[in-house]
């Protein structure tokens, strides 16, 4: 019985924490970033923008010549705050000013997910939701932690797995999640398009 050829992954996003995710799963997706203005996408509802933006990302890189017969995985996340879309902080002060808004508080990570096959000419998408509860950092630790740029380059100016990882007190909901990308519900688009994720596997090394 012949083998069949493990099909193609391409990750439509410039995030090093979705790709590390995808890696640690045994994926070894190729990065092609789409380019899309995030500024010109809306939609009603934070969760509706996260959707929208994956899929706007997903389907700009899977019309593109040199991924035919590939499989597309888009993502992009917001911080949901009092039904406020939060993306990545503009500058320093804003930074500053959305930890003093969510400390204390909890707020709800949305991420889009959207899933092309270039292949069926189809794409299947969902969106994944974590519930992230903030701690209390003072003034000082706050300053330090904008100072460090970490902030600025993330959805909501926080990561679960970084510098701010001592100023979350727990989540609720799928940690990858927050951190990027929720496997799970790659795992169950894939299956809708009818692709198992384990046929997606890099081969052991012996």
């Amino acid at each position: 019985m012949t083998e069949q050829p493990r099909r193609r992954l391409v990750l439509a996003s410039q995030s090093p924490a979705r790709l590390g995710l995808l890696r640690q799963a045994g994926l070894a997706p190729e990065v092609l970033v789409s380019g899309v203005d995030e500024d010109a996408v809306s939609a009603p509802t934070p969760a509706e923008l996260a959707l929208a933006l994956a899929e706007a990302k997903a389907s700009v890189v899977a019309a593109r010549p040199e991924v035919q017969g590939a499989l597309v995985i888009g993502c992009d996340s917001v911080l949901d705050l009092d039904g406020q879309a939060l993306g990545k902080p503009a500058d320093a002060e804003e930074a500053t000013a959305r930890w003093k808004a969510m400390r204390g508080r909890a707020g709800t990570l949305q991420t889009g997910h959207c899933v092309w096959d270039t292949t069926a000419k189809r794409y299947v998408s969902g969106v994944a939701s974590t519930v992230v509860h903030f701690g209390e950092p003072t003034d000082a630790e706050i300053a330090a932690y904008v100072d460090s740029g970490e902030p600025l380059h993330v959805a909501g100016a926080f990561t679960l797995d970084g510098r701010s990882a001592p100023f979350i007190e727990g989540i609720d909901g799928d940690h990858g999640n927050v951190i990027g990308i929720s496997l799970p519900l790659v795992r169950r688009l894939l299956a809708e398009l009818g692709v198992g994720i384990t046929e997606l596997w890099t081969p052991r090394e012996s």
